[in-house]
């Protein structure tokens, strides 16, 4: 064996380097793509994780408030109980920081402030332990307005002083020196003077305590009595939280990167195909010479073994540049929010690299599979004449059935460890049931369409070849049904996901203007619009009226990252919020809340039911005695929030809470002053009463939602690239296969010549050949493109992200998309042809002379 491929074997690859290559490269590609996605979210997760072991410590017990912070008295009840070894109280906030650019401007950059006690920190977390620079007093570590910046916040602020935003304020604060912190940007300073610094007198985050040995975790919790609103949790790893969150999003971008995969193994098959096809009588001959038909398939499937080898060699090489660039450029987030604002290094993984490589082999091993068949069943004595093989009869239909039957029930599984892998087995039934039946599908089609071209010579030709020859079609179209319907489907479930997000934008920006000081949920406690600020926007010139949103961060669950409470008007909900399915009335003495759809999934909140989590937290942030039930009268779509989020009209949660500040105003105008003069009113306003005016954001609804759909198209853009990848793969294997059967139908081309026909006319019926299967494969695969996009849409993204979108069918573009791949296939075909409809072809008829 090991003769014939140095020999045999490699004559071929140096007699068609590039169609080789081709193969080589589209394994290559998609191993590439698996890898480097695995590559870059196992370095991000790595890093995430020691930078949270480093901020948290190894307490082993964690005391946190659900909303916001508690009263510190309770440190004092913790620390001096005689089963704690250690306290350590912690206020965390995040808030912005000014920092000058390059330009000269100030520009707000996004920094943790952690408060802690140096006296206990050292021993709990040594990482957020200060050292004080050279310069600093000795006490610098509990002087007022000094902070610490670990390494990242220190690249950001290089300057011997910062300001600090606490409402619409700048506190200005001085750097002292440095902690050993990883991840991203933070400030660590004294507990109290954090406190005083941020208006937040007597309020912690959590207690980090460690028991002494011989104490036992759950009495002791029990023993503490803690009021409503804290959670006493061991305090695990944080990363491995997020790594469980973020599971369905890394596997949906691995399954996605594995569509090149899956495409190259068709390009595998059909290089595979050419090259036992123009081999048909060396095969042969070496058959004459004693190679049996088994060694024959075991030397094909070699061939196809290499070439995945050489892919996946190249495709790990690849990935690991491409992960390294891509954490190099953009840090460790993919998009999905998950690992934002974490720089990891690269942590290369030889397990995960064999794996991938192995599937890459396997991939191409699966592809050279049918072409090594071929080779072991090649009759001798017919190959070296030139007589070919006969074509097989066509096979039952049942088992295609079967399959599809099958992709459908597995379709209604629920997901798995919170992963759709039903879904994604669901699918690939679908695309193998439907590629099995294609030569049912071509007997059915041209069963009925034979008729209809009887008076018709090229024609009557074309149909009936491709109707007797269905196997052989079957083969030829495969590729293409397999890569169009993946860019069906994907064509399909972006088109359903942008129109559903515009379809949201027109409901969730209902005004003119929209202003807002932080730039996310996190800094709402932080940056914020005071009630004074609120009611003098309203009496600006050209301001018809004002609306007011606070966003809160709830912790219902320690095991799962905060939820958002998003207090704003909602005198009708119905038309103020993107509502899915029927708003029920609210009952009297409750208190009506509105849902999105993650919180239905993963908290049980169903319409109709009280929603006690929200009473227990809302109870402790107001510190009341008690807070009325809270009734689910709604769910709407919220795609800005994927771990949940709950609507309440603010008044109720004003009443509730006290809590008068607003962190979104939105603006609707009278037309009486231009959108640029309100805005600059609006940044007047601000500068006179607070000197931030630099800290506003504004934004009209125009320039959101095309900063929105930008956002979308930009996510989605490699989605277009795939499609693209696995149309041109498809049309090579549509290439591929006509070339070999062509080679093969020499002597039938000379046969035609001999009755007359020019050599225009036979290509035009390999031209019509052509069009017949891809027209049949264009059909297929739109067919199966769409059962797989609904899959999708209604399977894959609600089980993987928990939120939902209405199917769109973008008639036009698939129109375009099907003709595209009949005229690409017809026109393949027909360069295909013109080798073999020759001189040689005529001369062929020659031998049986």
């Amino acid at each position: 064996m090991r003769a014939l491929l140095s020999s045999f074997s490699w004559r071929e690859l140096q007699h068609h380097p590039w169609r080789n290559a081709a193969a080589v490269a589209a394994v290559m590609l998609g191993v590439a793509l698996a890898f480097s996605v695995q590559l870059i979210n196992a370095s991000a997760l790595s890093e995430f994780s020691q930078a949270v072991r480093a901020v948290n410590g190894q307490p082993d017990l964690e005391l946190r408030a659900v909303q916001g912070g508690f009263d510190e008295n309770l440190y004092r009840r913790a620390a001096a109980d005689p089963q704690v070894a250690l306290a350590s109280p912690v206020l965390e906030l995040s808030t912005y920081a000014l920092t000058a650019s390059a330009s000269g401007k100030a520009e707000r950059q996004p920094l943790r402030i952690i408060g802690v006690d140096a006296l206990a920190v050292a021993a709990m977390a040594p990482a957020l332990m200060p050292v004080p620079a050279t310069d600093a007093g000795r006490f610098a570590l509990f002087a007022p307005g000094q902070v610490f910046l670990n390494p990242a916040a220190r690249q950001l602020f290089n300057g011997p002083s910062l300001r600090l935003q606490s409402g619409l304020e700048l506190r200005e604060v001085s750097v002292a020196g440095s902690v050993g912190a990883g991840g991203g940007p933070l400030a660590v300073m004294d507990i109290a003077a954090a406190q005083d610094l941020f208006g937040r007198g007597g309020q912690l985050s959590r207690i980090d305590l460690r028991l002494k040995p011989g104490a036992e975790a759950r009495r002791f919790i029990a023993s503490l009595q803690l009021p409503p609103g804290i959670t006493a949790t061991a305090p695990g790893d944080a990363a491995e939280r997020v790594s469980n969150l973020s599971r369905a999003y890394r596997v949906n971008l691995t399954v996605l990167a594995l569509v090149a995969l899956f495409t190259g193994a068709f390009l595998v098959f059909s290089v595979l195909s050419l090259s036992v096809a123009k081999r048909a009588q060396q095969f042969a001959l070496l058959g004459v010479l004693g190679l049996t038909g088994r060694e024959r398939l075991q030397l094909v499937l070699a061939e196809s073994v290499l070439l995945g080898l050489a892919g996946s060699v190249l495709g790990i090489t690849l990935g690991t540049a491409l992960a390294a660039l891509a954490l190099r450029l953009l840090g460790g987030d993919l998009g999905g929010g998950y690992f934002s604002g974490v720089a990891p290094s690269l942590q290369w993984n030889g397990a995960a690299a064999f794996t991938y490589g192995a599937l890459g082999v396997l991939a191409a091993a699966v592809g050279g599979w049918w072409p090594a068949r071929a080779a072991q069943k090649l009759p001798p004595a017919q190959t070296l004449k030139g007589l070919g093989a006969s074509a097989g009869g066509g096979k039952g239909h049942w088992l295609s059935i079967a399959l599809i039957a099958a992709g459908g029930l597995l379709a209604l599984v629920p997901p798995l460890f919170g992963i759709p892998l039903a879904a994604y087995v669901s699918v690939g039934l679908l695309l193998v049931g439907g590629i099995t039946a294609l030569p049912w599908l071509i007997a059915l089609l041209y069963d009925r369409l034979s008729p209809h071209v009887t008076n018709r010579l090229l024609p009557l030709l074309a149909v009936e070849r491709a109707r007797r020859v269905r196997e052989s079609a079957a083969v030829a179209v495969s590729g293409v049904v397999a890569s169009l319907s993946l860019a069906v489907a994907l064509t399909v479930m972006v088109a359903s996901f942008r129109e559903s997000v515009t379809r949201w934008l027109d409901v969730v920006l209902p005004a003119d203007l929209y202003v807002r000081t932080a730039l996310g949920s996190s800094a709402s406690d932080t940056a914020y619009f005071s009630p004074e600020f609120v009611q003098a926007l309203a009496g600006l010139p050209g301001v018809a009226r004002v609306g007011a949103a606070r966003t809160v961060q709830l912790l219902l669950d320690p095991a799962r990252p905060a939820v958002t409470l998003v207090a704003r008007p909602l005198e009708d909900p119905a038309t103020a919020l993107p509502l899915v399915g029927r708003l029920l009335p609210v009952p009297p003495g409750h208190v009506g809340i509105y849902v999105s759809e993650p919180m239905v999934d993963l908290y049980g909140a169903r319409p109709g039911s009280v929603f006690q989590p929200l009473s227990q937290s809302l109870q402790a942030g107001a510190g009341t005695a008690a807070a009325p039930p809270f009734y689910v009268a709604g769910v709407w779509r919220d795609y800005a929030r994927q771990f949940g989020a709950i609507a309440m009209d603010r008044k109720d949660f004003e009443r509730l809470t006290g809590d008068r500040r607003a962190n979104d105003l939105a603006l609707w105008l009278d037309g009486s002053a231009g959108d640029a003069q309100v805005q600059q009113a609006v940044r007047a306003l601000a500068e006179r009463q607070s000197g931030a005016g630099a800290m506003l954001e504004l934004a009209s609804v125009s320039e959101l939602r095309a900063t929105s759909l930008k956002i979308f198209d930009r996510s989605f853009a490699v989605t277009y690239w795939l499609q693209g990848v696995a149309i041109a793969i498809g049309l090579f294997g549509v290439a591929a296969s006509f070339s070999a059967q062509v080679l093969a139908r020499r002597k039938e081309f000379g046969l035609l010549a001999h009755l007359g026909l020019t050599r225009r006319q036979i290509l035009a019926v390999v031209a019509g050949e052509g069009a017949a299967w891809t027209l049949t494969g264009a059909l297929a695969g739109l067919a199966l493109g769409l059962a797989v996009s609904t899959v999708l849409v209604y399977v894959v993204n609600p089980q993987s992200f928990h939120w939902t979108m209405d199917l769109m069918l973008p008639w036009l573009r698939l129109g375009l998309l099907c003709a595209a791949v009949v005229v690409a296939g017809t026109l393949t075909a027909w360069l295909a042809g013109r080798a073999a409809a020759g001189k040689d072809a005529v001369l062929a008829v020659k031998e049986d002379w």
